[in-house]
């Protein structure tokens, strides 16, 4: 028998086999729906819990002889630790300046912390001002005395002087105090001295700001006019709508450089769109940030 023959006879059984599979239609089970579109005009939204955080600050309004106001034996001990530690510091610089015959780097130092202490207390200022609430770690405290500052800026007038000032000095006597043993630099411990003092004193120079001219001490009021501690009337635009400027309460000598330049409002457009993190300035005022006047108000003379 051929090849060929055999090869013609597979290929008709195989289409004989076909031929008998049986045909029939597939049908799906799964039911399949449309939803018509909905009618944009008939839609609404719906409410969401509020979520709106709690107050910055503590909705009482402080009393004159409000015991928080006063100092304590301990916020004393701390002020004489962080003052202690500039003498030191000030009292080391002038020593060995005196043994070397050279004055003139120490003094530029120290007016160089001067100059900087100024330009730090107007970053750490906008910082707490802009960021931050109560439960803040480390810095909660102090975010919410200055948001309550904005609230009753006359409480700072009150205030004790060891009570404004110990927390800082805590700070400085922790971070000046080891610079005392190790370092016999003249030019480093000037600058140590200046800057970290101006620092520690700048709550108190705040103070002073909030205060009228008849009730500060005459050399205060004449270090206020030359411009060597920020004045009442410079410092009295912050407290006002936008709540945005004049952040330095040192001398304030960096205030119109930094205000003019927007150094603060580029920093915040940095921190939204790298970190999300939005300020305060760019919201409207709310009651926390409105003054409420002392009730024998009196008006800050120029």
């Amino acid at each position: 028998m051929s090849l060929a023959f055999h090869h013609k006879l597979l290929h008709s059984s195989v289409l004989h086999e076909r031929a008998r599979v049986p045909r029939g239609r597939v049908y799906c089970l799964a039911a399949t729906t449309t939803k018509p579109r909905p009618d944009r005009t008939h839609l609404a939204v719906e409410p969401r819990p509020s979520t709106a955080p709690g107050p910055l600050i503590s909705p009482t309004r402080p009393v004159l002889d409000d015991p928080s106001l006063k100092s304590t034996w301990g916020h004393r001990a701390w002020l004489a630790c962080g003052c202690t530690a500039v003498l030191v510091a000030l009292a080391k610089s002038v020593v060995v300046s005196c043994e070397s015959h050279a004055w003139a780097e120490p003094v530029l130092a120290g007016a160089l912390g001067y100059v900087l202490a100024d330009l730090g207390s107007g970053v750490y200022h906008w910082g707490i001002d802009n960021y931050g609430d109560a439960s803040t770690p480390v810095f909660g405290a102090q975010i919410e005395a200055f948001q309550g500052h904005h609230k009753w800026p006359w409480t700072i007038t009150r205030r004790q002087a060891a009570n404004n000032l110990h927390a800082l000095a805590r700070v400085v006597a922790f971070v000046v105090g080891p610079i005392d043993f190790i370092c016999n630099d003249p030019t480093m411990l000037g600058f140590v001295a200046i800057c970290s003092g101006c620092i520690m004193f700048s709550q108190q120079f705040h103070s002073w700001a909030h205060s009228t001219k008849s009730k500060l001490p005459p050399p205060v009021v004449a270090l206020q006019d030359l411009g060597l501690l920020v004045s009442r009337s410079q410092h009295a635009a912050h407290h006002r709508v936008p709540y945005n400027n004049n952040y330095c309460i040192v001398s304030g000598v960096w205030n119109e450089f930094l205000d003019d330049r927007k150094v603060f409002e580029a920093l915040e457009m940095v921190l939204f769109f790298e970190f999300g993190l939005r300020p305060r300035s760019w919201s409207e005022p709310s009651s926390e940030w409105t003054e409420d006047v002392e009730e024998e108000s009196y008006q800050v003379e120029a």
